[in-house]
């Protein structure tokens, strides 16, 4: 089946899908967090039906779990009509390779679902299914940017010679968030949450006093934090001294910085309030939004900077000096 160009109306529908898509899959990170606050992850013991059922009693701990099947069910729809609008419409390849990438994610993260039911919470099928949610999330992101009919057109200019090129530091920022994502999902599903139960703080200490591997994990975790609030510091600061001018990454390092102190703020609150649902799973999907808009910086800095090379400036300086020295005339 031929594909059909799409004028300026599809294309911002396109976009607007994508955008759409997009909030909802944070809407499903948000609700697997409320999952995980509530305990709530085996309160529907089977699946894909609950309770031998296709639409189970709504009391309890099933409203949170089953609600989130729900949203689950939404996205994966959301993201094979996304699929088929891509591939349909699409004229840039690797535009679609991302929409079928999004799909088989989305298919695999549920049946990481139903394995981490129907298995009662492994630990390594458990962090996976974060794992590969935070992925998902992050390819729409992507989608949802280079779908934009202005994406195409936006002017690119040098960037100023630097040691590491912007796109690569707010790429390493991103990874790291991704790691420290990871590491706090690790310490949700063994329940290491609370095992430290002071902050700033570790036992009255600044080290722990001493380990075992819930501390270790937990501890990990908030030394992992702190090497986010560096690099998302470093980042910003690269953005605000050298590249002011560009609007949509003074805009997206602003954010991060913000969404940066949200995410700190609510840590403290997980820990002070023993794990209260609301900043609990605030904190889960306060994280995921920090991931999109490292990850949202990343991708402007690549598509609107081009990398100075340090080689041409270094060939330059030597020829001058090969001149200066009566070498070469």
């Amino acid at each position: 089946m031929d594909r059909f160009q799409l004028d300026d109306s599809g294309a911002r529908a396109l976009h607007r899908f994508a955008v759409l898509s997009t909030c909802v899959t944070f809407c499903l990170i948000f609700v697997g967090g409320l999952v995980t606050s509530t305990g709530s992850a085996l309160a529907v013991p089977d699946w894909p039906l609950a309770f031998g059922k296709l639409i189970p009693a709504w009391k309890g701990g099933i409203r949170f779990e089953f609600g989130h099947r729900v949203v689950a069910g939404t996205v994966v729809i959301l993201t094979l009509i996304l699929m088929v609008w891509a591939w349909r419409a699409e004229r840039r390849g690797w535009v679609r390779r991302l929409a079928y990438i999004a799909f088989g994610l989305v298919v695999f993260q549920a049946v990481l679902g139903g394995v981490t039911v129907l298995l009662e919470l492994p630990l390594a099928i458990a962090v996976s299914h974060a794992a590969t949610a935070q992925a998902f999330f992050c390819i729409m992101v992507a989608i949802a940017m280079v779908t934009n009919p202005a994406w195409e057109g936006a002017p690119r200019r040098q960037e100023a010679p630097a040691r590491i090129a912007l796109a690569t530091l707010a790429g390493i920022t991103t990874a790291v968030i991704y790691v420290q994502i990871l590491i706090g999902a690790l310490m949700r599903h063994l329940g290491a949450g609370l095992v430290i139960p002071d902050f700033p703080l570790s036992f009255g200490h600044l080290l722990p006093p001493y380990f075992n591997e819930y501390i270790a994990v937990n501890f990990a975790h908030r030394c992992g934090a702190l090497v986010v609030t560096v690099m998302i510091i470093w980042t910003a600061a690269r953005v605000f001294t050298v590249h002011r001018n560009e609007r949509p990454l003074v805009r997206a390092a602003s954010l991060l910085l913000v969404l940066l102190a949200c995410q700190i703020t609510l840590g403290a609150l997980t820990i002070w309030t023993g794990r209260a649902v609301v900043p609990t799973t605030a904190h889960v999907a306060v994280g995921a939004g920090v991931l999109a808009t490292a990850l949202a910086l990343t991708l402007r800095a690549s598509h609107l900077l081009t990398p100075a090379s340090n080689r041409a400036p270094a060939r330059e300086a030597e020829a001058g000096r090969v001149t200066g020295h009566g070498v070469t005339a």
